[in-house]
């Protein structure tokens, strides 16, 4: 099955992609103006009350998610259209979060981190979708 494509999520999402795509290009080339670019985004994008605190957690849910996985999340360029898999999978997670189903959410959250990241995972998904 083909893989959803950006325009197919709301607002807040995409603004969470992105910034989930400025995130792992800082910590795939150890840049700062990734960091940058992310409150940047954040600062600019409608309807986000506060945005460094949206970047904060952002940034924790991908740093708990790299901990817990045996390789690198994938990540497209912000300007992509496109998802990867691996961004499939986060725009799932923070969708289920955001209906607030707490069953349907742990068994994602199982499904993409390793015994011993889901709660603090589940936690960090919980925050950015109220954020």
């Amino acid at each position: 099955a083909a893989r959803p494509g950006v325009d197919s999520y709301d607002d807040f999402c995409r603004v969470a992609l992105s910034l989930f795509r400025f995130i792992g290009a800082a910590y795939a080339t150890g840049a700062s103006d990734c960091w940058e670019a992310a409150y940047r985004f954040a600062d600019e994008a409608p309807g986000i009350a506060d945005s460094p605190l949206l970047v904060a957690r952002a940034a924790a849910l991908v740093r708990i998610l790299r901990s817990g996985r045996p390789c690198d999340l994938c990540f497209m360029p912000p300007s992509c259209r496109r998802l990867s898999k691996d961004e499939a999978e986060l725009m799932r997670l923070l969708a289920v979060a955001r209906r607030k189903q707490p069953g349907e959410l742990e068994s994602i959250v199982c499904a993409f981190v390793g015994s011993g990241k889901q709660a603090a995972a589940t936690r960090a998904v919980n925050a950015l979708a109220l954020c």
